[in-house]
């Protein structure tokens, strides 16, 4: 039984992907190449995305002369979430370190996760130059209607979407080590 669970699984597995629009992966390339020495790039999830956005973010940097953050330092993460609210800690990180011209990617696999949606208003409303989202679920999630350039996995299940946006956002890493800038 295990056998054949693996079998549909990867299957389905293999079927998204091939959904997956290269386009928009290669877009986000174009953006990251494009960021100048002064700005950075932020990528924030919950949960396993927030593992996906660290494993990115670390990956990215190594790969090219990119500052690619993500904070995961509980205290700040604490303080900021008790001082203004679980929904806004991402938006205040934003806040504190964000400049005009960074780049954000915003992973969420419900796509509806209110501290991630109020990030990218906040970094809409900064003039980060682009944002960019990953989602799964539900293609009208509230992330989905607003993010202009969205990669959407069409699953319900949370580890057949993460696992997605892991390999399409560590491709882009792969895309900088082939193509150095």
């Amino acid at each position: 039984m295990p056998n054949t669970y693996l079998k549909k699984y990867l299957t389905v597995q293999e079927n998204l992907i091939r959904n997956i629009k290269v386009n928009s992966i290669v877009n986000i390339y174009k953006s990251l190449a494009k960021t100048s020495k002064k700005n950075k790039v932020f990528v924030f999830g919950n949960g396993g995305s927030a593992a996906v956005a660290s494993h990115f973010a670390l990956d990215l940097t190594n790969n090219s002369y990119i500052k690619c953050l993500t904070f995961s330092d509980m205290s700040m993460m604490t303080c900021l979430s008790n001082d203004y609210g679980y929904e806004n800690f991402i938006s205040k990180y934003l806040d504190m370190y964000g400049d005009k011209g960074d780049v954000l990617i915003l992973i969420s696999s419900s796509g509806n996760s209110k501290n991630v949606v109020n990030a990218y208003k906040k970094a809409h409303k900064l003039k980060f130059r682009d944002i960019f989202t990953f989602t799964g679920f539900n293609k009208k999630s509230s992330l989905s209607r607003i993010s202009k350039n969205n990669i959407w996995i069409d699953s319900k299940n949370y580890n057949q979407v993460e696992n997605l946006h892991q390999i399409c956002l560590l491709s882009i890493v792969d895309l900088f080590k082939k193509y150095k800038k």
